[in-house]
């Protein structure tokens, strides 16, 4: 009872008795024998395919297999491309980011959700600087009010370990 990489049977690999046919190759969808599908499927020079073996009979349709594998990964293929592909891009401060410094990465922040990219906005503390803790959040709440125009924020600033991270997402574009 041997599978293709599909899971599909084909041709003598089906082993039920009775088959239900579909598809556009037949002229009377219905049940059959095994052997008057398979005389159907080599008739038309095609497979015969087992589409689904739970149903009582198993669903089988007359197709060319080389054709439907081809197929099959041509959508696949199609629909990796289409699925959206997340970049994130991070922005680093320190607690004690002076002005010219908190521009010029809101600037590069603006730049990243225009084109789509997720920003990870990150305060990392050094040594005994965890104590200005509050001074981090105050940053990078600052930071996500100034980007509500381009995104908004996924997660509230939260601290982990040495470093208080934020989340931006972009907004959807119209």
């Amino acid at each position: 009872m041997k599978k293709d990489e599909d899971g599909l049977r084909i041709n003598n690999e089906i082993t039920a008795s009775q088959v239900r046919l579909v598809g556009e190759n037949i002229t009377e969808p219905g049940v059959y024998s095994i052997s008057a599908a398979m005389r159907m499927a080599d008739e038309l020079d095609l497979d015969l395919v087992e589409i689904s073996a739970k149903a009582d009979p198993p669903v089988c349709k007359i197709l060319d297999y080389q054709k439907y594998l081809y197929q099959q990964k041509k959508k696949a293929k199609e629909m990796k491309a289409n699925s959206a592909k997340i970049v994130i891009k991070e922005i680093r401060f320190g607690p004690n980011t002076d002005e010219h410094d908190f521009q010029f990465k809101l600037k590069h922040a603006q730049e990243f959700l225009q084109e789509g990219s997720k920003v990870k906005a990150s305060v990392f503390f050094r040594g005994r600087s965890i104590v200005y803790s509050d001074q981090g959040e105050k940053l990078l709440l600052r930071f996500a009010v100034e980007l509500e125009e381009y995104g908004r924020a996924e997660q509230m600033p939260k601290l982990e370990g040495k470093r208080m991270i934020m989340m931006i997402a972009p907004l959807k574009k119209k």
